[in-house]
């Protein structure tokens, strides 16, 4: 029986469904929400793109993108199903008389037109003035906005204001996949729910707070795009500043869209900007030479297919972050994303203070902090690290380091982990905000970020070397050193 009966079906229409993401994240999300009979039974799916493609091809192009990453995993019967979805459409997004087609395909009475750009975004304009022309669109269609929307505060308002000539505030849907991550999501729970958390989440308990982001990845053939945007443009500015977010803001009224935008908003208003002063003593940035990778071999970012040898864009960032407020005054967050790091990993770790005496000096000549570590991925679950006696019967009381574990895969084994496409994909065919972007918050986390890269752009700095395989420059560990603290890990 399909559990999604209450919602009205959708023609949701992928432009550039030929594209790495569609393939990729998309077409296989939809799949697995096929799969756990989540979708409406008459929705649609229609991919858009240039090229000349019967939907014949698209279709089998759907399944070597399943068989490419779900291996042996495809259940044919639900593939059946999920195939008699997809369709196709050759349209130049660039030219206005070729939208017209989209008539014949979309069915606005009996369905809600989900728009998803999964293109670059230089070409949102055009996509809103072809829908808008072609009088396909009414009051209940959707769009979504992939990351990056902008390179800067100026163009993200640039894109944010030509979407807003066409579509509602209510109707945009701005996508970091990384809110769709359950773990994410639990920081809600864990920090609004759980009075141990909720009464000991400040600068009177937590001495600081460090969030890593690390990628095994290189450029992946995108040298020529990733160039252009750097390490702090394509993962800080967005996946990094929403995690900060959902860890420093206050309790929101209830869990309404606007009431936890409002929060998360307030958080962003209040980091300290850095300036040309600053800069060079709370952020590190780095760029990976050759190395190795689980005994493999892989080139440096200057040795990278069409590199341009005399780059210093960054493939590494670490900043220290201060949040001017009550509750966080004097407690630094240290954020720390890049490239070719020794192995992926998403993290959160909160230290909480010293105790300021010591009655277990035979053990620890400095008791060692408690720490909440929350693990984002992959291996999704939470942490609690503290002191525990070890057994005896000679009458010392010895401590060890121990680990509270609530791993999610062992705590819910019958329960799946959907991935953050998954539920954000699942929430757009729903209509629920919730997860989403606002436009202020986006405009807002580029006003900090802009500060960084002008700051930047007037120091002589460049990128420190890293090897691959390694977890960045050796500044990176200094810029804690400083601070009297050390990189978890």
């Amino acid at each position: 029986m399909n559990k999604n009966r209450n919602f009205k079906p959708c023609d949701l229409v992928i432009y550039g469904a030929l594209g790495d993401l569609s393939t990729r994240k998309l077409l296989i999300s939809l799949y697995r929400l096929e799969k756990s009979d989540l979708l409406e039974p008459d929705t649609r799916i229609i991919g858009i793109d240039r090229h000349d493609k019967e939907d014949s091809e698209f279709v089998e192009l759907a399944y070597k993108s399943l068989q490419d990453f779900l291996k042996n995993t495809i259940d044919e019967t639900v593939w059946q199903r999920f195939s008699s979805r997809l369709s196709y459409l050759k349209i130049d997004l660039t030219q206005m008389d070729q939208y017209h087609q989209l008539h014949d395909v979309i069915d606005s009475k009996s369905r809600v037109m989900v728009n998803y750009f999964s293109v670059a975004p230089f070409l949102f304009k055009d996509i809103c003035r072809g829908l808008d022309q072609c009088g396909v669109l009414n009051d209940e269609s959707r769009m979504v906005m992939e990351k990056p929307i902008g390179h800067d505060l100026k163009s993200s308002i640039e894109i944010n204001d030509a979407v807003a000539g066409v579509f509602n505030d209510d109707q945009i849907f701005r996508i970091d996949h990384y809110l769709g991550k359950e773990t994410v999501l639990n920081l809600l729970a864990l920090r609004f729910a759980n009075s141990i958390f909720t009464t000991n989440w400040d600068h009177n308990t937590i001495d600081h707070i460090q969030i890593t982001v690390a990628e095994e990845v290189g450029i992946e053939g995108r040298f020529e795009y990733f160039d252009k945007t750097g390490q702090l443009r394509d993962m800080l500015q967005n996946h990094l500043l929403q995690i900060l977010t959902f860890v420093a803001m206050e309790p929101p009224v209830n869990l309404e869209a606007q009431s936890i935008h409002n929060e998360k908003i307030k958080v962003l208003a209040a980091l300290r900007p850095i300036t040309k002063c600053t800069v060079e003593d709370v952020t590190v940035r780095g760029q990976y030479t050759k190395g190795f990778l689980k005994a493999d071999e892989v080139p440096g970012y200057l040795e990278e297919e069409g590199a341009n040898t005399e780059s210093t864009t960054e493939s590494f960032v670490a900043i220290r972050v201060d949040i001017d407020n009550w509750r966080w005054a004097g407690v630094p967050f240290y954020l720390r994303t890049g490239k070719r790091m020794n192995y992926k990993r998403t993290e959160i770790v909160v230290y909480f203070k010293h105790l300021p005496h010591n009655i277990f000096a035979d053990s620890f000549r400095q008791l060692p902090p408690n720490k909440l570590i929350i693990h984002l991925q992959p291996n999704e679950g939470v942490e609690v690290e503290m002191l525990n006696k070890v057994p005896g019967i000679d009458g010392d009381i010895k401590l060890q380091k121990t680990k509270l574990d609530l791993s999610f895969s062992e705590t819910f084994k019958e329960k799946r982990i959907f991935g953050g496409y998954e539920k954000l994909i699942l929430e757009v065919l729903r209509g629920n905000p919730t997860l989403f972007l606002s436009r202020e918050e986006i405009e807002q986390a580029w006003t900090w970020i802009d500060s960084i890269q002008d700051a930047w752009g007037s120091s002589s700095d460049v990128p420190k070397p890293y090897p691959a395989g390694t977890w960045g420059p050796i500044a990176s560990d200094s810029l804690l050193a400083r601070d009297g603290r050390s990189w978890e890990g």
